[in-house]
């Protein structure tokens, strides 16, 4: 902790502080702690219980994720509080584990937005990678329905599942375009230049003609 307080940076606290998350610490140097820890279930644990954000982040990088069982997961994303601890806890720790799919289904319709976007994380996860037994119509029809007034994390994830059905599934790709469109959501979001906007129809037109451009030249 001591060490952590060592690397408090108040230009990064300000930057974070912008996107809701509450550390000064730069990340690349946080990954540099880890690096060095290796591999400490028993400090991660510790680390998490003492609910500071770069803690936290530093126990998700040294943590063993197939360790955690499937209360303690959930507990720890309803206390996760900052975007980027609920967004690694996910990406880093969930996913990698045997409780994703048990989670998936228990998140998917929780009360709590904040919850429920990570049951569409998990569900964007196996759009992409393992879409059989999913239900990619009826997912298209709550995201018709439900993703233009949901919570801002909640919405973003429902237009991640969006665009990822219209990338990955050409069956679905002229509803998800046509849904994209009439929504209208984040089509006005601010990209850096050379990055790819998050509007649906232009993101799966674009990673569409990239697959189609890499296979010609495969």
């Amino acid at each position: 902790m001591a060490e952590l307080a060592g690397l408090e940076d108040a230009r990064v606290r300000a930057v974070n502080e912008r996107h809701g998350d509450d550390h000064g610490v730069n990340l690349t140097k946080l990954r540099a702690v880890a690096k060095r820890l290796r591999k400490r279930q028993d400090l991660a644990v510790e680390l998490w219980a003492t609910g500071d954000s770069a803690a936290r982040l530093l126990a998700l990088l040294v943590c063993r994720p197939r360790e955690f069982g499937r209360d303690e997961l959930d507990a720890m994303l309803r206390g996760a509080r900052t975007p980027k601890v609920h967004d690694w806890l996910v990406n880093y720790v969930v996913k990698k584990g045997p409780h994703a799919e048990e989670l998936r289904l228990a998140w998917f319709d929780d009360p709590d937005p904040v919850v429920a976007s990570a049951g569409w994380a998990l569900t964007v996860e196996r759009v992409g990678k393992r879409p059989e037994g999913l239900d990619l119509p009826g997912l298209l029809d709550t995201i018709e329905d439900g993703m233009a007034d949901a919570p801002d994390r909640l919405q973003w994830e429902m237009n991640n599942c969006l665009a990822r059905i219209g990338i990955d599934h050409p069956e679905y790709r002229e509803r998800a375009v046509a849904i994209g469109e009439r929504l209208r959501v984040l089509e006005d979001y601010p990209t850096p230049p050379g990055c790819l906007t998050p509007y649906a129809p232009v993101w799966i037109g674009e990673m569409v003609r990239r697959a189609e451009e890499a296979r010609r030249l495969g």
